[in-house]
């Protein structure tokens, strides 16, 4: 008997030191328990340890408690009261729940555990994100990124490579044409397409034949597809840029 009022004085003061002044003895006429032993009432309320107690709280609750002589190996005596704002299913609830977790600790001291799991209770109960319904958490697919092989393709991009393209084209139908254009002064050397379409590849080959009349022309062949359109360059530029590595 002598321990267990020596744990029971030894909780009291634990509890008196981490409250404060939210807890107090009071009469037991006034717990709204039956018994005579010496009876004490916690003030609770859902903000947290740091919130103006000056400002007006919407919702408090005591939780009143007394212990029996074989305390902790008994649950204690509970009663739980609304002290402000806080509906009577929902008193009947909590008072529930702490008599359940009372009798699932039994053999310790557990007023503060039950304390706590009250505060818990009243601030996801009254809270101000209290009464809000949490969203579902649901797991996005997260989208299959594709990662484009070679350099994105732009309209400066294209048209960069469609003046090497026709760079390239100019150089190759140079291979086919005589000395002469390609010596010839710098402000009259001609391209390949102007060449082309000048049309003195053909009086090249005329003088030939007056020179040389036994010698036959040297036929000069170029691509029927010679100027091709943008659209069948940049198909050749796509394809060509899809072989590159990614940058």
């Amino acid at each position: 008997m002598a321990d267990y009022e020596q744990e029971q004085e030894m909780e009291v003061e634990a509890l008196q030191a981490i409250l404060m002044d939210d807890i107090k003895e009071i009469d037991p006429s006034e717990s709204g328990i039956a018994t005579t032993a010496r009876c004490f009432q916690i003030l609770l309320s859902p903000q947290d340890d740091d919130f103006d107690e000056s400002a007006y709280v919407p919702v408090q609750l005591a939780l009143i408690f007394a212990h029996t002589e074989k305390y902790p190996d008994e649950p204690p005596l509970l009663n739980v009261k609304s002290v402000r704002g806080i509906k009577p299913d929902d008193i009947a609830s909590l008072k529930e729940k702490l008599d359940q977790e009372a009798t699932e600790n039994l053999g310790m001291a557990m007023v503060y555990t039950l304390v706590s799991s009250a505060k818990e209770w009243l601030s996801e109960k009254y809270g101000q994100n209290g009464g809000d319904e949490e969203p579902e958490e649901t797991e996005e697919k997260e989208e299959e990124v594709i990662v484009p092989h070679g350099e994105a393709v732009t309209v400066e991009s294209f048209l960069a490579w469609r003046e090497r393209f026709e760079a390239e084209l100019a150089l190759q139908r140079a291979k086919l044409m005589p000395d002469s254009a390609l010596t010839a002064p710098k402000e009259k050397k001609l391209t390949g397409r102007q060449y082309f379409e000048s049309g003195r590849h053909a009086v090249k080959g005329a003088s030939t034949v007056a020179d040389e009349d036994e010698e036959e022309d040297e036929d000069i062949e170029f691509d029927d597809d010679f100027e091709d359109d943008e659209e069948d360059m940049l198909e050749h530029y796509l394809a060509e840029q899809s072989g590159k590595p990614a940058a």
